[in-house]
């Protein structure tokens, strides 16, 4: 079943089943708790309608609904406790705390009946969908396109352990790739789909959903190159153990009766972080824009003021998954300041007016990505778009570049903080260890952490 559908049908049971939890505490709490007459009322029928939402609210924030596929039942038991705990105290707050009681005992048989009812209306037919789908990977029915990256005797032998396992894990192949254009020993089990260097064409082709990494021990060297461009979106990557202690970031182990590979952690925050992170980053843009607006008057004022040019200064930059879009900022440079090709900023550069010396040293030059935000194009917070031209040269360097591509750039960034606009590509470079740090750390914290920092930079116009 795809995926969509599966969600939808998820989405739906919890939907009806927190529908039917509030009519039956509805009618606890009329007959046993008030002592009154259960009636079907307008009071009723709201609560039926409109108490549900709250519950999907919090299941989809939790991370539930980001891939029931990959649920299995301790998963969604502890999904269901501790969703079914915080939606009781938001209700109780919300719609019971203001109820007519006698003794203060009530309200605690409240919240026990109301955990009781939600928690057994919803765990029933979530553990029964869940057993579905588990049953259904366990006979190989249902599973995740894979690709296996390896063609030598250690890609056999870890496809061969993955297929004869008593119970299937979910890994439904796809193909493989190779490294060197020579070892095909998977030929004759498995379709070769090419070598490692048409890998993004092959996994966007064939709509990968997992990768298994097989190298040898003297492959080593390829693999923080091969991990960097595989990470991000949905897609999960495992690896043979003996290259634990080559990669960064966190690892782990999910299944035990599996074969023996290690999944890569590629982000660390939590779905239901990322969630509440792009609604604040739409909402606080929104709001800054319309709080900003004589602001961008009077800039726009001084930079028309300051040269000849437009006010605002438009550039391609590489943003998530490595699609291009306009970063806009006021311009703080004379027109035509590339005219002999890319070139860096730097601290005296004499293509920046003086006008544009002042916003770039307060950062108001970045103010207008809020647009850009608003847009889902950037993040408040995130690692710094280069333009491919950098890229490029950086990636020569150092592969794990590519990592900042896996998520949506920033206006400020951990990097960003600690050097702000770098003036070669070394200093890019510098900037990006803080920024892949940020990538293997980040949570909602650690956003409003940069944040405040970016905002004492502002006001001691420390900005570089």
């Amino acid at each position: 079943m795809p995926r969509s559908f599966l969600t939808f049908y998820f989405i739906l049971f919890d939907w009806i089943s927190s529908a039917l939890a509030w009519g039956a505490f509805y009618y606890c709490r009329k007959t046993f708790i008030e002592n009154k007459d259960f009636a079907i009322d307008a009071t009723f029928f709201k609560g039926v309608l409109f108490v549900p939402f709250i519950w999907l609210a919090i299941y989809m924030l939790q991370g539930t609904y980001y891939d029931v596929r990959r649920l299995y039942r301790l998963k969604i038991f502890s999904y269901t406790f501790f969703s079914s705990t915080i939606g009781v105290v938001i209700l109780f707050f919300l719609l019971l705390l203001d109820d007519n009681i006698n003794s203060y005992q009530l309200y605690y048989k409240s919240i026990f009946i109301l955990f009781l009812i939600y928690f057994t209306f919803t765990f029933i037919p979530r553990i029964l969908i869940v057993s579905i789908i588990v049953r259904r990977v366990h006979q190989n029915k249902s599973g995740f396109r894979t690709l296996l990256i390896g063609g030598s005797a250690k890609a056999v032998s870890i496809y061969n352990e993955i297929i004869n396992l008593p119970k299937g894990i979910g890994n439904d192949f796809v193909g493989f790739v190779n490294l060197n254009g020579v070892d095909k020993l998977l030929e004759p089990q498995l379709k070769y789909l090419g070598h490692v260097d048409q890998l993004d064409l092959i996994m966007r082709n064939n709509n990968i959903e997992e990768v298994i990494i097989a190298l040898e021990i003297s492959d080593h060297e390829r693999l923080r190159s091969i991990i960097s461009r595989i990470q991000g979106g949905n897609i999960k990557i495992k690896i043979s153990p003996d290259m634990y202690d080559f990669l960064l970031g966190s690892i782990k182990m999910n299944n035990l009766f599996g074969a023996m590979l290690f999944e890569v952690n590629s982000d660390s925050m939590p779905i239901g972080q990322q969630i509440i992170k792009r609604v604040l980053d739409f909402v606080l843009s929104a709001i800054a824009i319309v709080v900003l607006i004589p602001f961008y008057l009077v800039m726009a004022l001084a930079v028309k003021l300051s040269s000849k040019g437009p006010v605002f200064f438009t550039q391609d930059r590489i943003g998530l998954n490595g699609v291009s879009f306009k970063i806009i900022k006021f311009r703080t440079m004379f027109i035509d300041a590339e005219k002999l090709g890319p070139q860096l900023s730097s601290e005296n550069d004499p293509r920046i007016t003086k006008v544009g010396k002042y916003m770039r040293k307060l950062r108001f030059d970045e103010f207008p990505q809020f647009f850009n935000v608003l847009k889902g194009e950037m993040s408040l917070v995130g690692p710094r778009p280069e333009r491919q031209f950098y890229i490029d040269q950086i990636v020569a360097v150092e592969p794990q570049f590519l990592q900042l591509t896996k998520v949506r750039p920033g206006i400020t960034s951990w990097g960003q903080v600690k050097y702000g606009y770098a003036e070669n590509v070394d200093e890019m470079l510098m900037r990006m260890k803080f920024d892949l740090l940020y990538i293997k750390n980040r949570t909602l914290a650690l956003d409003f952490k940069i944040m405040l920092y970016t905002i004492m930079i502002i006001v001691k116009a420390k900005g570089k």
